[in-house]
């Protein structure tokens, strides 16, 4: 080696020591550790606070438990009482769990709980009690084809809680149920859902392998058509629930191009028919040089198209299911102002929807989403004014 290569060796050992002989800051060596571990980096946990709440506002989490609870009847008064301590008791639990400091030991994984929730009270205990809810909430007409399980659906407080993976929403929905119960409320059913592992930006895909919610309003357009109007319900928002039952093995023998044909859209990128990327706007009023329609007029995508509604749009955030090999599908979740909207829909395409072979609607429910709370706050605290 010669002198020069010698010394300039040398420099590098000395600057090496020196680096090493430096102190490091705690959170560049924890920051180290999780890079050399392949550590994903550091979340934040979700705050359960703010105007509206978190599990219509945030980022749609791949797996969501619902949770449905009744108050048995007693008096008004009695059970205007009851209400005011289930809520009390929720927000209490809900917080909690979402600022990651629930003593249950199920919930310590070493990792930022990412908890998002969603509760709501439904139409028949709005009216029992003659809460001051949206003069839209109403419970939906019997629709054809329609087989409800009354078990599997409605209920008069409604919870739904989402997070990054299935541990979190099953504990904390029954450390909620535990509450809730407590003060009075009685488990109604519960049901478990989950998304397909998507990049941020990307829509989700049903278990028909389409994509699922690419239609939804921007925040504008999600002010005139998904929260209440101003007012004591301005932040507030009407929840449509449908557990529908699809054939997915069905669906799946149909050759793909009449798949397309059947939705309206490309299964591979979601490109609606008269389209060149996703979320182009479907033009359900283009033809074919012999007149027939593009998107056919039985397509799911023209008979739910916001131009057959005056513009009016609802906020979808579904989920699909699984209890079992013959019982799959899609556990529909939509927010709305007014629920009006979605029996329009509905009733088209009852009609003539070319999905109906292969989907059944199984459960149903609807319920006025309560507004957001602040610190200190307890929610459903407009009910009573």
């Amino acid at each position: 080696m010669g002198r020069r290569a010698l010394l300039a060796t040398g420099a590098a050992l000395a600057a090496a020591v020196g680096a090493a002989a430096e102190p490091v800051p705690d959170n560049v060596r924890a920051q180290r550790r999780g890079t050399a571990s392949g550590a994903p980096p550091a979340t934040t946990a979700i705050d359960f606070h703010g105007p509206r709440q978190a599990g219509v506002t945030g980022p749609q989490l791949p797996a969501t438990q619902m949770l449905s609870l009744d108050l048995p009847p007693t008096s008004a008064t009695a059970d205007r009482e009851t209400l005011r301590n289930v809520l009390a008791a929720l927000t209490r639990t809900l917080s909690t769990a979402a600022a990651g400091t629930l003593p249950d030991p199920r919930l310590r994984t070493g990792e930022t709980t990412r908890l998002a929730c969603v509760v709501g009270v439904g139409t028949a205990l709005a009216s029992r009690l003659g809460l001051n809810v949206p003069a839209e909430l109403a419970d939906l007409p019997p629709f054809p084809g329609d087989r409800l399980d009354a078990a599997r659906g409605n209920g008069d407080v409604l919870l739904q809680l989402c997070a990054a993976d299935r541990w979190t929403p099953t504990v904390v929905a029954e450390l909620a149920a535990a509450a809730a119960q407590s003060a009075g409320a009685v488990s109604r059913w519960t049901q478990s859902g989950f998304l397909p592992h998507t990049a941020p930006g990307i829509t989700p895909r049903n278990l028909f392998g389409f994509k699922d919610g690419t239609a939804n309003p921007d925040d504008t357009a999600a002010v005139r058509w998904v929260w209440g109007p101003p007012g004591a319900h301005r932040n507030g928002t009407i929840l449509v629930y449908r557990r529908i039952h699809m054939d997915v093995a069905g669906f799946a023998a149909v050759p793909e191009d009449r798949q397309n044909r059947i939705i309206g859209r490309r299964a591979g990128d979601g490109v609606p028919l008269t389209g060149t990327a996703e979320h182009d706007d479907p033009d359900i009023y283009a033809k074919h040089p012999d007149g027939s329609y593009v998107i056919p007029v039985t397509s799911h995508v023209r008979l739910s198209s916001p131009r057959l509604d005056g513009g009016a749009r609802m906020l979808r955030r579904s989920y699909n299911y699984d209890d079992g090999p013959n019982d799959r599908g899609l556990l529909f979740c939509a927010f709305m102002r007014d629920p009006a909207l979605f029996t329009r829909v509905q009733n088209r395409m009852a009609a003539r929807d070319a999905l109906i072979p292969f989907i059944e609607h199984r459960a149903s429910a609807v319920a006025y989403i309560l507004p957001g709370i602040n610190p200190g706050g307890t929610l459903g605290e407009q009910l009573w004014t």
